[in-house]
């Protein structure tokens, strides 16, 4: 589980990268975060050189195309369930009301998903122990689980897991090595299945970017640990 392992098998290596925290700065309003400085160009270069470079994040596809002008780097919206069907409209609606009373609370429908931001909220943590009990009840009623991040809860169907798209990746194309960086309780299943790849032999290394609000489950699982999304471009610029 090392870093120069990775590297050494670069050409037929999968480099997975979260998004938000990761490649960009944690931002009030999401829908205002870019990638840092440079991240661009890296990586422009690492999809010339690597076997595959993706972009793995609860967010839509289309926005990180619009702010990562890459040729040819994959992108994996909505954990992997982009392309699922949209969730009934009686979802959004007892989200809603679910979440009526909380000063601050933003509500995001991505179709497949519902993403309930807490950050603008008065006390987010507060917030958050409110509305997390009446968001599980909806979303055992309709199958669907719910996803925590930093200061967002997130409704998805279920099955819906960064590990299940790195699987998904690694398989389809036939990396002989793995990398992930991630700085968030939702990358944690991404950790999980590395650890089980590299149980078979695969070389991996899991690069936990970490800022104030990255979960310590994170950090103790990491292979290898950066001051944030700047220190992670760094980094990928040496592979």
């Amino acid at each position: 589980m090392s870093l120069e392992e990775v590297k050494a098998r670069l050409a037929r290596a999968a480099l997975l990268l979260d998004f938000d925290g990761t490649l960009s700065p944690i931002v009030v309003r999401s829908e205002e975060a870019m990638p840092v400085a440079g991240a661009e160009e890296v990586l422009a270069g690492l999809v010339e050189r690597a076997g595959n470079v993706t972009i793995v994040t609860g967010r839509r596809s289309g926005f990180i195309r619009s702010v990562l002008r890459v040729d040819d780097l994959d992108v994996i919206g909505q954990f992997g369930m982009e392309d699922s069907p949209a969730l009934p409209e009686e979802v959004l609606a007892e989200v809603n009301l679910a979440v009526a009373g909380e000063s601050g609370v933003r509500v995001v429908d991505k179709s497949a998903s519902i993403a309930i931001h807490v950050r603008t909220t008065p006390d987010p943590d507060a917030a958050t122990a409110r509305i997390a009990g009446p968001l599980t009840a909806i979303a055992e009623r309709y199958g669907l689980e719910v996803l925590p991040g930093k200061r967002v809860l997130e409704l998805v169907p279920k099955g819906s897991s960064k590990g299940v798209v790195v699987d998904e990746v690694v398989a389809r194309t036939g990396a002989e090595a793995a990398l992930y960086a991630g700085d968030d309780l939702n990358d944690e299943p991404a950790f999980d299945a590395l650890e089980v790849l590299a149980k078979d032999g695969m070389p991996i290394c899991r690069i936990a970017v970490v800022g104030e609000e990255t979960p310590e489950e994170l950090v103790a699982k990491a292979d290898l640990t950066v001051a944030g999304p700047k220190e992670l471009v760094a980094l990928l610029r040496e592979l």
